[in-house]
């Protein structure tokens, strides 16, 4: 089984990131999302702090309501 088919919905991520703007550690933020592999996030929060930006994204494994891997019949690894 999948380690992401046991998350039942997100993975929040935080750091502090050295960029001009809160745009541009958005787009950092949402570049370093896709190369781990998360194709659905938002960036929930941004706060520009001196040097950088506080960032923090939430990269969804499942959306509310959606389809959940260890839900799936004749798991026997599930729950």
């Amino acid at each position: 089984m999948q380690y992401a088919e046991r998350i039942l919905d997100a993975i929040d991520m935080e750091t502090f990131i050295l960029a001009r703007d809160e745009g541009e550690a958005k787009g950092f933020m949402g570049r370093f999302l896709a190369d781990l592999g998360f194709t659905d996030h938002d960036i929930v929060f941004l706060e520009q702090v001196g040097p950088g930006v506080r960032v923090r994204a939430r990269a969804y494994i499942h959306r509310p309501g959606g389809s959940y891997g260890w839900l799936a019949e004749g798991d026997d690894n599930g729950g």
